[in-house]
């Protein structure tokens, strides 16, 4: 399937007021994050990655929840922790140094 075909999947149909989940299979998932598939059945094991859907043996990737995955997951967001954990790192430290005074 070439990259095109993959982007006119994206396009969410609405019937109803619903949206339906736009499925895509793990192949195509895969090739969309640009990693392998090895690398999604490690992180499906691990409970990491984007949510999927098993359909008797067939694991599917809605779309959205691959989009969730990497918006979850983009460097501004994963800067913007590392900046808070390293500023909780700094308090911790001063308060175990007030501590270890006495």
């Amino acid at each position: 399937m070439s990259d095109a075909e993959l982007l006119q999947e994206r396009e969410v149909y609405k019937t109803g007021g619903l949206s339906q989940p736009q499925l895509v299979t793990e192949a195509q998932a895969a090739r969309m994050l640009a990693v392998s598939v090895a690398a999604l059945r490690r992180w499906r094991r691990e409970d990491r990655g984007p949510a999927f859907t098993r359909c008797e043996r067939c694991i599917r990737y809605d779309l959205r929840a691959i989009e969730r995955f990497l918006q979850e997951n983009s460097s501004t967001k994963k800067k913007a922790a590392d900046r808070k954990s390293a500023a909780e790192r700094e308090v911790r430290g001063e308060h175990a140094a007030t501590h270890n005074q006495f």
